[in-house]
């Protein structure tokens, strides 16, 4: 089961793509939801840190699995999501860049 959701919205421009972090309340109390957080701008920070990423608004919601799975397949669920949207390209993931 997936531990995030991620939306992307295409604005069309070349800015740097904006990233938006959410975790709603059903998710736990105010310590988990920053925890939930944390753990997904971790895994957005090492995605896309040496990649120029344009163009996009990417909004990623921290589901209840987020914070009990372990980072790595939290990273690979991100970076499948990216793939799947066109964000990255295989090459990209395979390539460490």
């Amino acid at each position: 089961m997936p531990s995030l959701v991620l939306q992307v919205f295409v604005r069309g421009d070349e800015a740097p793509a904006r990233l938006g972090f959410t975790v709603t309340k059903k998710v736990g109390n105010a310590v988990v939801r920053n925890r939930t957080r944390r753990r997904l701008r971790e895994a957005a920070r090492l995605l896309l840190r040496d990649r120029r990423t344009t163009g996009v608004d990417l909004v990623l919601i921290g589901r209840d699995t987020t914070r009990a799975k372990p980072f790595t397949q939290l990273t690979g669920d991100l970076r499948r999501a990216l793939e799947k949207l066109g964000v990255l390209t295989r090459d990209e993931t395979r390539d460490g860049r």
